[in-house]
């Protein structure tokens, strides 16, 4: 059964670790399936195919290593690497790739219920050297929901990668168009991007907004929206229609913003760079405020 945090303003369900998703790419401590304020859902799925749920996104799941998995290189073929929040991978393969399905080895994994809040603790086992405690608390107080990482670093190196959420966003279900307006802090420059995939040119770019002149059937991708600027990690989603908005900050500065969606997704996702020496502890948060227009 999912875990329920709920006020006057919000409800945040929860999926616990071995609940659920269970496929090895986002973070198990992290299973925030669905969120809606004021009864209105804010948050969607990754597909709406014939897929199981249980391998793909949803909600706000984020991810530890999509480009950095630790241990990965060093690790022999057919051997174990960390995927943090999830536990052990088996190794396949000469690069590391979000879509394989590795073999997992879970984590241990605590879980703490508090009155409006949910701890969730991962612990590793130690694999060429690297290991991990992993601290998530998820927190609402009236119309924000609250995630608190804490990493500390127990293996003998250090730990070097990073963390993002997949931000599963759409509002009360409505199709991507032109009731939604992403909006960031910096200047939107086109040029800058690593990669623009607008197949319809339905995403359309303002000065720092993205607004939708249509619904797209096709998949949408920008790679480093924020060029090569170090910024505060910010985005703010409004929905004309259920006339509700959405943003997330976190307590760090972000060196990438990526953007994808479909027809009826889309999602900011602010990239945190973690770097953990041994013995260390690294903390930090992300806040995601909801509003009425």
């Amino acid at each position: 059964m999912p875990h329920i945090l709920k006020n006057n303003s919000l409800e945040v369900q929860l999926d616990l670790p071995l609940e659920g998703y269970s496929f090895s790419r986002f973070d198990w401590t992290g299973k925030v399936t669905r969120v809606l304020y004021r009864d209105v859902p804010a948050t969607t799925i990754e597909r709406t195919d014939s897929v199981d749920t249980n391998l793909f996104g949803m909600g706000l799941y984020n991810e530890f290593g999509i480009e950095t998995a630790i241990g990965f290189e060093e690790t022999q073929q057919g051997e174990w690497f960390h995927k943090i929040g999830v536990g052990a991978l088996q190794k396949s393969g000469d690069s590391y790739q979000f879509t394989v399905p590795y073999k997992i080895r879970p984590a241990n994994f605590q879980v703490e219920p508090y009155r409006n809040k949910l701890r969730i603790t991962c612990v590793s086992e130690t694999l060429n050297g690297y290991a991990y405690r992993l601290i998530k608390e998820f927190s609402i107080e009236d119309s924000s929901l609250t995630i608190t990482y804490q990493l500390e670093n127990t293996g003998q190196k250090a730990i070097v990668t990073e963390e993002y959420v997949h931000n599963f966003m759409g509002a009360d279900q409505d199709l991507i168009g032109k009731q939604y307006e992403l909006r960031f802090s910096f200047p939107i420059e086109q040029e800058k991007f690593q990669m623009l995939v607008n197949p319809e040119g339905k995403m359309i770019l303002g000065s720092k907004e993205i607004t939708f002149n249509g619904t797209p059937e096709e998949q949408f991708f920008i790679s480093h929206l924020n060029g090569t600027k170090t910024i505060p990690a910010f985005w703010e989603l409004k929905h004309k229609k259920s006339k509700i908005g959405i943003r997330e900050t976190g307590s760090f500065e972000t060196q990438k913003v990526n953007l994808w969606g479909w027809q009826h997704v889309v999602s900011p996702e602010l990239f945190h760079t973690i770097s953990v020496a041994p013995g260390k502890k690294q903390k930090w948060t992300r806040t995601y405020e909801f509003f009425n227009l």
